[in-house]
Formats: C-alpha cells, sequence, structure tokens
C-alpha cells in the first residue's frame, strides 16, 4: 500500500470493491443486508455483480418513500418527521431494519438527495447519509457528493462499499 493513501486504498490494479468485500464477508462468516433510499438498488446491484456474493449477501430493501420505510424496514413515523428522511437518525433505523428483517450479522444503509432537485439549505443536493451495522455496533455518517444525479448515487454506493469494507477489515476496533 502506498503511504501517501494510507486508510483510503483497499486493492491493487483492477480490484473490486464489492468483490473484496465479499471475500471479507465470507473469511469472516459474516452475512450481509442493505437498505437502499436515494441509490434505488445500485448497492445490491454491485453485491449481486460477484460470482458466489449468495454465500454471504443476504439481500435488500429499497425504500424509496418514506411509507416503505416504515412499512418494511419498521422505521419509526416520529424519526422521519422530526429528522427526515434523509438523516442519520433514519439511515441507522433503516440498517437496523434491514438486518432484523433479513437476518443478518451486518447491515449498511444509504439515503441522500441525488437531485437535481430537492435540496435545502441544510440539506443540499448531494448530501447522504450511510449507516453500518457491524459486530453490533451502530454509526452513521453524512457525506456529500458533488456531480449529477448519476455521480451522486455511485459515490455513495462507493462509500458504503468502502465504509463496510473498512470496518470489517480493520483490526482497529474504533472503526467498527
Amino acid at each position: 500500500m502506498h503511504a501517501n493513501i494510507g486508510v483510503h486504498a483497499w486493492g491493487d490494479g483492477e480490484d473490486d470493491l464489492a468483490a473484496l468485500l465479499v471475500d471479507a464477508l465470507r473469511a469472516n462468516g459474516k452475512t450481509l443486508a442493505v437498505a437502499e433510499s436515494c441509490t434505488g438498488g445500485l448497492l445490491g446491484a454491485r453485491l449481486t455483480e460477484v460470482p458466489g456474493a449468495s454465500e454471504a449477501f443476504l439481500g435488500g430493501v429499497l425504500a424509496y418513500a418514506d411509507a416503505a420505510k416504515r412499512e418494511l424496514l419498521a422505521v419509526d413515523q416520529r424519526l422521519l418527521a422530526d429528522h427526515g428522511a434523509v438523516s442519520g437518525q433514519v439511515s441507522e433505523a433503516m440498517a437496523l431494519g434491514a438486518a432484523s428483517r433479513l437476518g443478518a450479522d451486518l447491515a449498511v444503509s444509504i439515503t441522500g438527495i441525488a437531485g437535481p432537485g430537492g435540496g435545502s439549505p441544510d440539506k443540499p443536493v448531494g448530501t447522504v447519509w450511510v449507516a453500518f451495522l457491524v459486530d453490533g455496533a451502530l454509526t452513521s455518517q453524512r457525506m456529500q457528493f458533488s456531480g449529477d444525479r448519476t455521480e451522486v448515487r455511485a459515490r455513495a454506493v462507493q462509500a458504503a462499499l468502502f465504509g463496510l469494507w473498512r470496518r470489517l477489515t480493520s483490526a482497529n476496533p474504533a472503526l467498527r
């Protein structure tokens, strides 16, 4: 690993991050569930492109509308009303709901504003929340991506894959 890249690197050459994550899941005997809103199933698609992913990836819930978040992932209506669908609280509830509904060891969720409209001063277009449930620890991270709708969604998926891979493979408990 190059010294200037450090913890931001995941592989060499043409290594695919989704494949490395699936390999890490299998090596650790862990199963994964995902919950997606603004990415519309792109995270699940990246994972299912990996041959043998079914050994570790159980599935995902695409919950674009608030009603779907409530009904499919058991996100509390008060969280949605108090914090909005694009928030750390809702992303964490989505991850918990996905793990619970699918019986997975780990979960990752993505919710955000991909644009071109829908943003506000405190949640501009490109705002994305990703939550990770790893070894019982639930964390969420706000990210701000630039680019058009396609780029924001692709960057959100890559950030979710990298964040989960890093948490799963790191010896540092602070990253879990």
